[in-house]
């Protein structure tokens, strides 16, 4: 606490990221990066940027990124949008379309940064609760609102919504803006990127952080309809004219163009969470049906704490969120099939030495 901060900085509780520990020979399980690498064409594009142009302010439209995003979804730069990570883009995006006075609805058991972004902009939020399965139900989403968020796949759940079910949620609420916040969405889920020219209020958010291995680079996007990316680009001229650099416009387009290291590693990711989710039923625990790089699971015996305590104690770290709903859960990410097969010998030694 400091007399010289403001009465909001006082009200703020912080999103708390993901930890990144250094320890030796970690496997590390807890904030879904992808353990493949960018694209080697990404890689040679930002070694290619390292010249003497960094000397010079980067484009501040990212037109060029923005052309190659719109592109592969069939749309043109207009409806485009970039920022420096896709926390970035969802910040700019609750405060340009989220304050009407009424609250924002998003699940009970989500991404946690949509309180936090809530506290900053002082905006009403109401959590809408996923049902016993810890599914999203879209007929909870009733009444008036200031706009939704939906995470789709959800985190940290790891299910997701099909396309029909989006649009019933876009078509109840025509005057609002629905947020569809897609950072998992290549690992299994449909995006509602489709559905952008049909929807003025439907605005999706991606990421560069996961699929494309480049959490590093901090670069996020958003789709959505001429007017709602002019709000964004308002919110963001006013704030940071250059968010994305040289480097990470130059690598994240190269890494767009590179749809064939995209596949190859979504396919493995895939296939590897196939084979952790039997892994882990076979193990007697419970994991829930996830379109993500990760896999939400809990153990009817073992407090989650506990799993995750030893874990470390084994140089493993996996994500244990606190909370009522979230308690018994770990969230644990996909990692190399040798990553996924010690996780997978370490619980059970761990089970067994406490059975």
């Amino acid at each position: 606490m400091s007399r010289f901060w403001s009465p909001l900085v006082h009200r703020l509780t912080p999103y708390v990221p993901g930890e990144q520990p250094r320890i030796a020979n970690l496997i590390k399980l807890n904030t879904n990066e992808l353990p493949y690498g960018p694209s080697p064409r990404a890689l040679a594009a930002l070694r290619e940027a390292a010249d003497d142009t960094l000397r010079l302010y980067p484009d501040p439209e990212a037109l060029a990124l923005r052309t190659a995003l719109g592109q592969r979804v069939g749309l043109d730069p207009s409806h485009v949008f970039v920022g420096n990570g896709s926390d970035e883009v969802l910040a700019h995006a609750f405060q340009a379309f989220f304050g009407h006075g009424e609250a924002v609805l998003f699940a009970d058991v989500t991404y946690s940064f949509y309180k936090v972004y809530c506290g900053l902009y002082s905006l009403p939020y109401r959590l809408v609760p996923l049902d016993g399965a810890m599914r999203v139900g879209v007929d909870d989403y009733t009444g008036p609102c200031g706009g939704i968020v939906l995470a789709n796949p959800n985190a940290p759940t790891g299910m997701a919504l099909d396309l029909a079910e989006i649009r019933r949620l876009l078509e109840r609420h025509p005057d609002r803006v629905v947020l569809v916040d897609e950072a998992y969405v290549d690992f299994g889920a449909q995006s509602a990127a489709s559905l952008v020219p049909d929807y003025p209020n439907l605005l999706v958010v991606q990421t560069f952080s996961k699929s494309r291995a480049l959490a590093g680079l901090r670069v996020g996007f958003a789709f959505g309809q001429p007017e709602l990316i002019e709000g964004l680009t308002r919110i963001k001229d006013s704030f940071n004219s250059y968010p994305l650099d040289r480097l990470a416009q130059a690598g994240a387009q190269a890494s767009v163009e590179d749809e064939a290291w995209l596949k190859q590693c979504v396919e493995q990711v895939i296939a590897s969470r196939t084979q952790l989710s039997a892994g882990l039923e076979a193990l007697g625990f419970d994991v829930l049906p996830s379109c993500a790089n990760f896999v939400y699971t809990r153990h009817p015996n073992r407090e989650a704490v506990e799993l995750a305590a030893r874990l470390r104690e084994k140089a493993i770290i996996v994500r244990h969120l606190k909370g009522e709903r979230t308690e018994a859960w770990l969230r644990i990410t996909v990692g190399t099939d040798g990553q996924c097969q010690a996780l997978l010998d370490a619980l059970r030694e761990i089970l067994h030495r406490n059975s």
